[in-house]
């Protein structure tokens, strides 16, 4: 499941994409030595973000320079967000994509639309299953 919440600040720095990590991890919970995998983008090179992948016992993984390969799950996952909403839409305001983008995530990739992958089930419904076959074992 995308456990991604989609914000397009104006210039991403770590001071606007830790509240994004903050709210992961409050949604999530997730045990220590989670992989934290990241392109090579300076926000998540600084300083101050690194220091809270650490406080939260992540393993900081990032992709290597020109290896498209290392981050083809989510480039797969951005071209189908693009291909099933982006390309479809005008958005008014920033503000309309963010609402609008979020939506699709949350409410229709996550919860309604099947994946192939998955079992032809949608993301929550195979997290779901994998975490009752985890307390049943």
């Amino acid at each position: 499941m995308v456990s991604r919440v989609c914000i397009a600040p104006e210039r991403r720095r770590a001071t606007t994409i830790a509240p994004t990590l903050f709210g992961a991890v409050a949604a999530k919970r997730p045990g220590a030595g989670l992989i934290h995998h990241s392109d090579r983008g300076s926000q998540y090179c600084a300083h101050e973000y690194r220091k809270l992948v650490d406080q939260f016992k992540m393993r900081a993984s990032m992709s290597r320079k020109g290896d498209c390969y290392d981050n083809a799950p989510m480039e797969s996952f951005w071209g189908t967000l693009k291909n099933e909403l982006v390309h479809h839409c005008r958005y008014k305001t920033r503000e309309q994509a963010i609402r609008e983008i979020t939506e699709y995530i949350e409410v229709f990739y996550n919860r309604e639309r099947r994946q192939a992958r998955l079992g032809y089930l949608s993301p929550a419904v195979y997290e779901r299953q994998f975490y009752a076959r985890q307390v049943a074992a």
